[in-house]
């Protein structure tokens, strides 16, 4: 894994919000999908991480978003923690993964990454931690992924299009957008990996130099 991406792991995230703004509206789901490779190169999910949480004091919440995730913030059967809690049981598991697959960093794997990597900033900011497993600007986006590869772009099309399922009742939840998103990061991936061994006629997977 560390030779695929020079160093950095993808980590598929998702988050569901009180809003667009990360500074202002509440983090209300985050969920975390880490990734493996077998000897050929070909990566799949692996653990799923996930939890609500409670909105941070004095946060925004957009009465139209939450209309459209279902999510009833103050639902006490949400077992939802603090954004302080809640990234750190993301980031354990993400730093553990980092260190087995002798990575440097985690980079932010998402559909409209910059958004879920906007809101998992904010949080941090607004939580001090100081050990931030993420790339702070650097993501893989499967939206340009999926239009390069299925010329597809909202995440259920292009799921669909690579051969997935797509539940609508079970999508804008945190879990299920990110291990579906993650499906198809893996299998856009993967998919590439396979062109790779067909042209060069060798099962070598392909790898980066850390210093290209």
């Amino acid at each position: 894994m560390a030779q695929r991406f020079r160093g950095f792991l993808p980590v598929v995230i998702d988050v569901e919000t009180a809003g667009f703004n990360a500074k202002r509206d509440a983090l209300l789901e985050i969920a975390a999908v880490t990734l493996e490779m077998d000897a050929e190169g070909f990566i799949s999910r692996k653990d799923t991480f996930a939890s609500h949480v409670e909105p941070f004091p004095g946060a925004n919440l957009d009465q139209e978003s939450l209309e459209f995730t279902g999510i009833d913030p103050y639902n006490p059967f949400r077992m939802a923690i603090p954004e302080h809690e809640a990234l750190e049981l993301i980031f354990k598991p993400v730093r553990r993964a980092i260190k087995e697959s002798s990575c440097t960093r985690a980079v932010l794997v998402g559909h409209n990454a910059s958004f879920d990597l906007s809101f998992l900033n904010a949080a941090v900011k607004r939580s001090g931690i100081k050990r931030n497993p993420f790339h702070p600007f650097s993501t893989f986006d499967t939206v340009s992924l999926a239009a390069l590869a299925f010329g597809q772009t909202v995440l259920a099309r292009a799921v669909q299009a690579a051969g997935f399922d797509w539940n609508n009742e079970k999508a804008h939840s945190a879990i299920y957008d990110t291990e579906r998103t993650a499906d198809l990061f893996c299998s856009i991936i993967n998919r590439w990996n396979e062109f790779h061994i067909n042209l060069s006629g060798s099962d070598t997977p392909i790898t980066a130099n850390k210093g290209q």
